[in-house]
């Protein structure tokens, strides 16, 4: 909710010419489509600024004196420029509506670029719905005001000033008349807007909170009924729709304004123009014509100070949606591969920490001068309280992150002077909280690898223990698995994640939590499988049920910011410090559980993880 305020509330930002020069360079790859925009916008205005001059020549040339041959003339004047005004709109909405799109589509592909390039520690720190209204609302608005935006200022400015030179050559005298009432009349129209503007962002900002608490009283029902909290969130929904009322009126009161009060100065205006265009009438020096076209002119103009007034007012948000989205485009990546950087055939070989310092927050080291040598092929098992750093220490050696001192290598080799994407398509990862693709559960196998044969998926399946589930859903592995999954349990999307690990033929593993969601018989059938995936390959496992590591070749425990215990199984029970303590307690508590099954509410255990 507060990220919502928050956007609201840069909408409230001042102009800013810098952004504004970069919207409009967004236009530069487009130029043919930006010259036929451009020109049918001045064909337009000329055009409708020559319909109000031809009726002048209708009634002082063919109507007035009765000339017939010349209405004929005239009239077929009139059908060719309605022609040309046909195809002028054509060009103009052909031209806006493809360079909108356009631009929204190049945004929308540079930033998805962007994100894929971007290091993992911005994800971190930037909320998935800040992203999401980047590549949606914001580059939306952005094409829009590039495009119709753009498209509606320059047609009221290019409409105005070529209906003011029509009106100097009828008479320069009224022109005069005009030039004085037009800027009162923007300035008039351009504060109204922002004060709509103003009142229908608290509208929003209120209707946001509105809808927040409806739908956490919605679905919140059984806990508000349990708490007896009706009339509390009565209250106060009843307090946040008095204020979006009193806002929404207060809109509605301004807008009720606005077109009375634009009318009743340009009222003025038609009168000081009769006034004195029948003074110069009766001189002779203005035409019956001239001075209908000059009351013309005058409604005609209304329109586009209206709309550039709208214009000016929204371009508010559409510099703050440029902002938004040329941030986001203008973010370097934390990580970067060195100039020079390898791309090794395998990662398979001795990983090396030396004196590795790492922190997210500076000032707050996660590790501080940690040392691991870590052998081709061994089982390093992983364990610590929550927040130790045990997902830390694989995300280093995925080069998720990079230390912030020291050197983290394999095979005698700095990963900072291998790429990225070697390193990282050769890590099969699967994580407490597997996620899926929407599509079939063959095509989420197969993400692992795509060039893999059906023969390849059904083996890793069976590998991963996922093969009999698969088999048992209605279409087998033709099962719609829904949205990240959800018409899977848990534990099925995560052998499913598992298959795809396995089916991408990494030469490093990394299980964080990957067996937490399934049952124990499961967990065997996946340990046997693993057994036979893991011969030679480096693996590092994340564990929070300490039986299922204690095959594992070292057991490391990881406490205030490096290893505090190292050994295998046996040798960390017998050294009886914090491990044998941690194993020790979640052997008895399993022992309870089996007894007491509402002992784990009773007596909860200290997270491990």
């Amino acid at each position: 909710m507060d990220h919502q305020f928050r956007e609201e509330e840069e909408y409230e930002a001042s102009f800013n010419r810098q952004t504004m020069l970069r919207l409009l360079k967004l236009n530069l790859p487009y130029r043919w489509l930006l010259v036929l925009y451009i020109g049918s916008i001045i064909g337009i205005a000329i055009v409708d600024s020559y319909f109000t001059y031809l009726s002048k020549r209708l009634i002082d040339e063919a109507i007035l004196p009765g000339n017939i041959a010349m209405l004929n003339q005239l009239m077929i004047h009139y059908g060719l420029v309605a022609v040309t005004m046909s195809a002028t709109v054509f060009g103009f909405i052909y031209g806006a509506g493809s360079l909108g799109e356009l631009i929204r589509y190049d945004l929308c592909r540079r930033m998805f670029t962007k994100l894929q390039g971007l290091s993992l520690s911005y994800f971190d720190r930037t909320p998935v719905g800040w992203l999401m209204a980047r590549l949606t609302s914001d580059s939306r608005r952005v094409g829009e005001m590039v495009s119709w935006g753009f498209l509606d200022l320059f047609w009221g400015l290019a409409n105005i000033l070529i209906a003011l030179a029509f009106m100097a050559a009828i008479s320069w005298q009224l022109a005069l008349i005009m030039v004085a009432v037009i800027p009162a009349l923007l300035f008039l129209a351009i504060r109204f807007q922002q004060s709509i503007l103003r009142e229908y962002r608290v509208v929003r900002r209120t209707n946001s909170q509105i809808t927040s608490e409806f739908n956490e009283s919605i679905t919140g029902i059984r806990v508000v009924k349990a708490l007896v909290r009706e009339k509390p969130n009565f209250a106060r929904f009843q307090r946040l729709s008095a204020e979006m009322f009193v806002s929404s009126y207060g809109a509605a009161w301004l807008s009720s304004l606005f077109l009375p009060a634009v009318q009743l100065l340009a009222s003025f205006a038609v009168g000081a123009i009769i006034w004195f265009g029948g003074w110069q009438f009766t001189l002779g020096d203005i035409t019956i014509g001239g001075v209908q076209a000059f009351v013309s002119y005058i409604t005609f103009m209304l329109f586009p100070i209206q709309e550039m007034s709208r214009v000016f007012a929204d371009m508010q948000q559409a510099i703050a949606s440029g902002e938004r989205v040329f941030s986001l485009l203008d973010e370097e990546p934390d990580i970067v591969d060195a100039p020079q950087a390898e791309a090794p055939p395998d990662m398979r070989g001795d990983i090396q920490f030396e004196q590795v310092h790492f922190a997210y927050e500076e000032g707050k080291p996660v590790f501080a001068d940690l040392n691991l040598l870590v052998k081709r092929g061994e089982m390093i098992a992983l364990v610590g309280p929550t927040g130790a750093g045990k997902s830390t220490l694989v995300n280093l050696v995925a080069r998720f992150y990079e230390p912030t001192d020291g050197t983290i290598s394999i095979n005698g080799q700095n990963l900072k002077t291998l790429t990225q994407k070697s390193i990282q398509s050769r890590i099969g990862m699967v994580l407490q909280v597997p996620h899926l693709f929407a599509g079939t559960v063959l095509d989420n196998i197969r993400y692992g690898r795509l060039e893999a044969s059906e023969a390849e998926i059904l083996q890793a399946a069976r590998l991963s223990g996922a093969y009999e589930f698969i088999q048992d859903l209605p279409d087998g592995y033709q099962s719609q698995v829904g949205e990240e999954g959800i018409t899977l349990s848990v534990g099925q999307r995560q052998l499913i994640s598992i298959a795809r690990a396995i089916l991408a033929d990494p030469d490093i593993f990394i299980m964080d939590e990957a067996t937490s969601s399934v049952d124990t018989l499961t967990e065997a059938l996946i340990q046997k499988g693993m057994a036979e995936i893991l011969k030679d390959r480096t693996s590092f496992v994340i564990a929070h049920r300490l039986s299922t590591i204690r095959q594992a070749d070292r057991i490391l425990v990881i406490r205030q910011g490096g290893i505090a215990e190292m050994g295998t199984h046996t040798e960390l029970i017998q050294a009886r410090g914090y491990y044998y303590d941690l194993y020790s307690r979640q052997f008895r508590e399993e022992k309870a559980r089996d007894l007491d099954p509402f002992h784990d509410i009773r007596n909860p255990v200290p997270a491990l993880n």
